[in-house]
């Protein structure tokens, strides 16, 4: 489905850009008491909608990638799922389907793919008459001589622009995971706890999922610590099937999701006064916050989440789309549809091809192929007697089926006749020629060719983007 979509924050946190503790986290005077019921307790007013009182800061990249070399040229947000979409629009549209529509997207790093796909995407529909996505790229000034260091630093330098309309809280959430999410429940829960911060944790975890750090929680729903890097060995609320419940009170400890809610007083509180040095808000602020004795509650999220935090993660995420499986993520949800740009390219050509468990992007030419539980991108072409098996193709940005014998390029962009791809993926643009055989042949498990056009990771062959793969080559 098409509409707007979201933005994102690209931020990479170099060693070398924090403070020293003592200046993120200066000593308070013994007198100073701060408790939960004092002097950051939320207000008891009536809220008004969600849509007119929360804005939503989206970031589109992560601190440290783990996609390269998908993230070579775009941001996270921005890179190809499931054939017609970008990984921003499945965060874009919970805000649209939970009926958030201010929505802020904080870009840095690769960020030209993204930026244009969020302001040609959402350019109003479904966001009401005041709703809007605004994309606000990484910025020098006459205050700020560098780039944004981190997601903390980032909003603080933006909350001019952010507190342009009264909202009562900021909706903080990265652009490139994949899940479905009411967000209202999520705002819900964290006015009726009067909570100053509440943090989205997941009750049921895999090992794969711990990321972004674990909080502890007390009886009575609070945070009480937060570690960023927790070892494996010593995370006891892991069972033999990698998984906790909430309601085992033997266990406290869930892993994060990376949202937060934060009402938008203790937000200036935090980066303006207490933690102005604070480059980022997962490792900094929230533990700051907790220091501080602010009310932190969690809030328990027991669906489909993928991180997407290797190129593990994003195979498994396109492969499980392929599936007839309700533990995947759905792109076909008619109560919460997933949004994207409209291209209005023409329909697949399919001539005599045999497809089975796959997902087929708009404007693909397919010609006497075999296709199995592959993900096909837009305008993806592929030759007679191909065979692609289990990978994912990102297909074209352009239509291009004649050599460019200006460059030397005399295979066209696509798949070529007589090639067979097994358990890869294919970058954007890419030109595989005839008789091709990307299949891992050796079973190799990492290398770095990026010179010849691909590296390995995890034993999956990746195509770097506009790569040229001679005709007959084997990897």
């Amino acid at each position: 489905m098409s509409l707007p979509a979201s933005f994102n924050l690209n931020i990479r946190l170099p060693s070398n850009c924090y403070k020293p503790a003592s200046k993120l986290f200066p000593a308070f005077p013994s007198s100073l008491s701060i408790t939960n019921s004092q002097k950051y307790e939320c207000p008891t007013f009536l809220f008004p909608p969600a849509n007119q009182s929360v804005a939503a800061i989206v970031f589109g990249d992560g601190s440290h990638s783990q996609l390269y070399p998908l993230t070579k040229r775009i941001a996270e947000g921005a890179i190809p799922i499931s054939g017609n979409y970008k990984l921003i629009d499945a965060v874009v549209s919970n805000c649209i389907n939970s009926s958030i529509t201010k929505i802020y997207a904080l870009t840095q790093f690769n960020f030209t793919s993204l930026n244009s796909h969020l302001s040609r995407a959402y350019a109003g529909a479904h966001l009401g008459k005041e709703g809007f996505v605004e994309v606000i790229a990484a910025y020098q000034s006459p205050e700020d001589q560098d780039w944004f260091q981190g997601t903390a630093d980032a909003i603080r330098r933006c909350l001019w622009v952010l507190e342009e309309y009264p909202v009562v809280e900021f909706l903080v959430l990265p652009g490139y995971h994949l899940y479905k999410m009411d967000y209202q429940k999520l705002i819900e829960a964290h006015r009726s706890s009067k909570a100053n911060i509440t943090v989205s944790v997941l009750s049921s975890s895999r090992d794969e999922d711990l990321g972004l750090g674990i909080f502890e929680v007390n009886a009575q729903n609070q945070v009480i610590d937060f570690r960023e890097n927790p070892e494996m060995d010593s995370l006891k609320f892991m069972s033999e099937k990698n998984s906790v419940k909430f309601n085992d009170i033997a266990h406290h400890n869930f892993p994060s999701m990376g949202i937060y809610v934060i009402n938008k007083n203790v937000m200036r509180q935090l980066l303006k006064e207490y933690f102005p040095f604070a480059n980022n808000l997962r490792s900094e602020v929230i533990p700051g916050a907790i220091s501080l004795g602010m009310k932190i509650c969690a809030y328990k999220f027991d669906g489909y989440w993928e991180n997407m935090r290797s190129i593990g993660a994003y195979y498994r995420a396109n492969m499980e789309s392929t599936r007839k499986t309700n533990n995947a993520y759905s792109f076909y949800a008619i109560d919460s549809p997933v949004y994207t740009l409209p291209r209005s390219l023409p329909p697949t050509l399919i001539t005599d091809a045999v497809i089975t468990d796959s997902v087929i992007g708009d404007g693909c030419i397919l010609r006497k192929c075999t296709i199995d539980g592959t993900v096909l991108g837009m305008r993806t072409r592929v030759g007679e007697g191909a065979i692609i098996e289990d990978s994912v193709i990102m297909g074209s940005d352009t239509y291009q089926i004649g050599a460019r014998e200006e460059r030397g390029l005399c295979i066209p962009v696509g798949i070529g006749e007589g090639s067979h791809i097994r358990k890869a993926i294919i970058d954007k643009n890419a030109r595989i020629g005839q008789n091709v055989l990307i299949i891992n042949r050796d079973n190799v498990q990492e290398a770095n060719n990026e010179e010849s056009g691909y590296i390995i990771t995890g034993g999956i062959v990746i195509i770097l983007r506009s790569a040229v793969i001679q005709d007959g080559s084997i990897i």
